[in-house]
């Protein structure tokens, strides 16, 4: 049951919210919308879910055209980030609550709703009322509620966004683990690199109502189409125009953008051939992983990461003379990133 977004556009007045949107979701497969505030990948969810008819373009849901039919008709799943389950029905009644609408037989309803807390592991809590929930039970429930109906497929908008940090790691190995074992195919928005990177087979990086690059985590992340991609996901340096480091790292200076990850500036306490030296301004400990902030002759700064065995090997110190060197750097021309 996959879904093709053709050429889809989409204005609040004057505003463009979706800018000629192409995308091919695979039946089965588990797609990140990642992307800032106002980069049309919420409004991009709801115009699959019909919550929102497109100003122009085509929507197909398990090869059919969608793109006029109500939400009902599509037969989608949909979970809002704050849950809005029903603060009078009991744990079970609001799973059930689509197939009341639909006229299900309580009986089977129930059933249903029964196989679902089971699902997803809430066995034995479905005479409880929402208010007598965790966070994440709460969750839970609201995913259990929005699969119910066995939609086609099931769109989830920033489904941990309420949670606290603890709970949502625990929730998205839960949800990744579950998607595989009902397979279904699944469309969820989020602005959190890591929850994207870490849940989905697929990243659609937005930006400004345009997609900007699309695949798997690991091929966006090690092989980014454009600056803003190359910035927004994961932490990363950019060089300054009139740096130093620039002609010292192989790039003609002030023609390209040049970026580095923290995690490929290599120090040594010795130099090397091709190093430059720099000055440790601070040391930021993390437990499984250091971070050190360096400040260069010319004044410039860049941060490295480094494992918690090299910096015990370096026998770093705060203000301490290294030797800098970039494992791997990426350059977008300044007309590109324009």
């Amino acid at each position: 049951m996959g879904i093709t977004v053709e050429g889809v556009n989409k204005q609040f007045g004057s505003f463009v919210a979706l800018d000629d949107i192409n995308l091919e979701v695979k039946t089965g497969s588990l797609v990140a919308l990642l992307g800032p505030s106002g980069s049309g990948k919420s409004t991009l969810l709801r115009v699959i879910a019909g919550l929102e008819p497109p100003n122009s373009g085509r929507i197909y849901i398990a090869g059919q055209d969608a793109t006029n039919q109500t939400v009902q008709q599509r037969n989608i799943g949909f979970m809002f980030q704050h849950y809005a389950l029903f603060k009078h029905l009991t744990v079970r009644e609001n799973i059930a609550f689509g197939l009341d609408i639909r006229k299900i037989s309580k009986q089977k309803a129930t059933k249903r709703a029964d196989e679902l807390l089971e699902l997803v592991q809430l066995s034995g809590l479905g005479n409880r009322y929402p208010s007598q929930l965790s966070g994440g039970q709460r969750q839970r429930v609201a995913l259990a509620r929005a699969m119910a109906v066995q939609p086609k497929v099931l769109l989830l908008d920033e489904p941990f966004g309420a949670l606290d940090a603890k709970v949502r790691k625990d929730l998205r190995n839960w949800l990744r683990n579950l998607i595989e074992q009902v397979q279904i195919t699944t469309v969820f928005v989020t602005h959190d690199q890591e929850e994207a990177m870490e849940v989905s087979d697929e990243i659609v990086v937005m930006n400004k109502g345009r997609i900007e690059q699309s695949g798997s985590p690991a091929h966006v992340y090690d092989n980014p189409a454009t600056p803003f991609v190359m910035g927004f996901i994961g932490p990363v340096n950019v060089l300054p125009k009139n740096s130093q480091l620039l002609r010292k790292f192989g790039f003609e200076n002030g023609a390209q953008d040049v970026f580095v990850r923290p995690h490929d500036v290599v120090i040594e306490t010795h130099k090397i051939e091709g190093s430059v030296p720099a000055k440790i301004s601070r040391l930021i400990h993390l437990g499984w992983e250091i971070i050190a902030e360096l400040t260069f002759e010319d004044g410039h700064t860049v941060t490295a990461t480094i494992s918690r065995e090299q910096y015990d090997k370096l026998n770093l110190e705060a203000h301490q003379r290294v030797f800098v060197t970039p494992k791997d750097a990426k350059a977008f021309p300044l007309q590109y990133s324009a």
